[in-house]
């Protein structure tokens, strides 16, 4: 990675590109006009009751009643609302939203998803440069419903971060769909994707989030991961992140998003690229 690119990846710059995504894909979800009155009054007073506990528990003063405000201005103004509540809130929405699935489990989104992403087929190489780094990974699966059966046709979308720990789109100097693409599953419901190994990486410390995470003494890394999103027909979206054994930031991972469901077993080949086996099985959607 240039170092043009690593100077230029700073947290303002991705957090509004990561707001501006938010706005288009998500606007939909952002409307509360039809949210019935008595459950925005339940959640936004028990959310402020349990501010107020802390508050006197722990004896806030104003000087830090007023850091706080300055810090809130703060995620603001540098665009990083989106990663601050896909980091440390997400995992438990997401805990909750599929909580009744019998088939795979699921994972955050986290701020970094673009759609139509271009498709590869059931067989084929993610976009990637020639000379990407990262170990070369060649990932085989098939998409089953909780009945057992195939499901051709299934979408698998996959996006990652490169051997730098930066997302095209979100980081400058990458081609636009760098480390992104679609696949969709042949007949038997199976597919076989080429990519490379994604690296730990830091989520972006130079703006506010990253004053918390120094302030509290917390560390910022994400533990090398894989996004993906997997849709077919009459069955849930199932969202998740792909893990790797041994990377120390399984057991800490900054974002809690870490499953043992979801930790892969790829296996090493001479030539030093790595294979690995890991399917789906989805849920009928509802009605």
């Amino acid at each position: 990675m240039s170092t043009t690119v690593t100077e230029s990846a700073t947290a303002a710059a991705s957090g509004a590109s990561a707001t501006e995504r938010f706005h288009a894909d998500k606007s939909p979800y952002a409307a509360v006009k039809d949210v019935p009155a008595e459950r925005v009054d339940t959640l936004a007073r028990e959310v402020l009751e349990a501010i107020y506990t802390t508050v006197r528990t722990h004896k806030v003063t104003y000087d830090e009643f007023n850091a706080l405000k300055a810090w809130l201005i703060g995620v603001g103004e540098d665009g990083e609302w989106p990663l601050f509540l896909d980091v440390w809130l997400e995992h438990v929405v997401e805990d909750v939203a599929t909580e009744h699935r019998e088939g795979n489990k699921g994972s955050i989104e986290g701020p970094y998803y673009v759609p139509d992403a271009p498709d590869h087929g059931a067989r084929g190489t993610i976009s990637m440069r020639d000379d990407e780094g990262g170990t070369p990974l060649v990932w085989s699966g098939q998409v089953t419903s909780t009945a057992g059966l195939p499901l051709g046709g299934a979408k698998v979308e996959l996006w990652h971060a490169d051997d730098d720990g930066f997302y095209s789109q979100f980081a400058p100097g990458i081609p636009e769909w760098n480390l992104r693409g679609s696949f969709t599953t042949n007949e038997d419901g199976r597919f076989e994707i080429t990519t490379v190994q994604p690296a730990p990486y830091q989520i972006p410390t130079d703006g506010s989030c990253g004053k918390l995470i120094a302030a509290a003494g917390w560390h910022a890394w994400r533990p090398a991961h894989l996004h993906v999103k997997v849709s077919a027909p009459g069955h849930e979206l199932l969202t998740a992140q792909l893990y790797f054994p041994g990377d120390e930031h399984n057991d800490d991972d900054i974002a809690s998003a870490v499953k043992p469901e979801l930790i892969l077993d790829p296996q090493q080949r001479a030539d030093g690229s790595a294979t690995v086996a890991y399917g789906f099985v989805l849920d009928p959607a509802e009605g």
